[in-house]
């Protein structure tokens, strides 16, 4: 699909000597094993050119995955190509540094409400930015070098994105790119350990979540992680964040929330939504969001907007629980 502008993407790779890869902040395993996973098969297949993998943040979580760049001068990235994955909008890059780059190509999977970039390649039908680059690679696997190092990358942003392969964005395409990775000689056994395994205190806050969480009349499950929370259990970031998914297997719930209260300084409430069947994207974009129609993200600046939030996600739930058959 889209042979096009992906011919048009490796020509503009094969003219830049210096290329610049980036992902959206706060990342997850899409955006880092995406980045990373780029970022190998371009160094393993043209080594005369510089390729840089540059963020500000990254994921003690998928720190396992290894390291990236050091930050080079600014002034180099004058002559450079930038290459932005798994970033619907710009102003969710990771480094603002990619306005100083000659050209801009975007790579996503995100609904295109703000397009970007001199070339840009979207596919929201997709699983994972993952498997977009995987579709690259076959797409020209002539001139391009997978190892299983960047085989392992891709394939730990996979699994993550499609929830071990679950959701309904997963297709035989999926599957079949999949297995080009597993070709490559991944060791998925040590690569879920490192990504499922958890330290005993995280079993400890799962089970408050089920004692702390709400569910409202028509279906919507929801918790509040405030810093005290946080602080008691000792969580990073993702640990907090993956509170959502412990709420996703109740029965009759076919949304659930759970907000991130941010650092002191930020003064902002973090929020993941998911769904089952029913599209909640439109909420978090009333609530400085967006993302996936049944996966997305927004920020709240109060309490009071939290309580309008899951309001509004209650009313959706019931306005699709009356309109449709066949929901659990």
């Amino acid at each position: 699909m889209n042979l096009e502008i992906k011919q048009a993407i490796l020509q503009k790779i094969k003219e830049y000597d210096r290329i610049i890869i980036m992902r959206h902040f706060r990342p997850d395993g899409d955006a880092i094993g995406s980045t990373k996973g780029l970022w190998t098969i371009l160094r393993d297949s043209f080594p005369e050119k510089e390729i840089y993998l540059l963020n500000e943040d990254y994921s003690n979580h998928l720190a396992f995955l290894g390291g990236e760049s050091e930050p080079i001068p600014d002034e180099l990235y004058a002559d450079a190509l930038c290459i932005v994955l798994d970033t619907g909008t710009i102003d969710r890059a990771s480094s603002k540094k990619h306005a100083l780059c000659k050209e801009i190509v975007k790579i996503d999977h995100h609904i295109d409400h703000n397009p970007y970039g001199d070339l840009s390649w979207v596919e929201d039908f997709r699983s994972s930015v993952c498997e977009m680059v995987v579709d690259f690679y076959d797409t020209f696997k002539g001139e391009l070098v997978l190892s299983k190092e960047a085989a392992t990358y891709l394939y730990a942003g996979m699994v993550t994105d499609s929830g071990r392969f679950r959701f309904d964005s997963v297709t035989g395409d999926t599957l079949r790119l999949a297995a080009i990775l597993l070709d490559a000689g991944i060791d998925t056994e040590v690569l879920f350990a490192n990504l499922y395994l958890k330290e005993f205190e995280q079993f400890k806050f799962q089970a408050h979540i089920y004692d702390a969480m709400r569910i409202t009349e028509n279906g919507v499950a929801y918790v509040y992680v405030d810093r005290a929370m946080q602080e008691k259990f000792g969580l990073s970031p993702e640990d907090a964040s993956a509170s959502v998914g412990y709420m996703e297997k109740i029965k009759g719930c076919l949304c659930w929330i759970a907000f991130i209260e941010a650092p002191t300084e930020e003064k902002t409430i973090r929020v993941r939504l998911r769904s089952r069947f029913a599209h909640i994207n439109t909420i978090a974009e009333n609530h400085h969001g967006g993302g996936h129609a049944c996966a997305s993200g927004a920020t709240v600046y109060s309490e009071a907007e939290m309580a309008q939030l899951v309001a509004e996600a209650d009313a959706l739930i019931k306005e699709y629980k009356e309109s449709h058959e066949g929901w659990l």
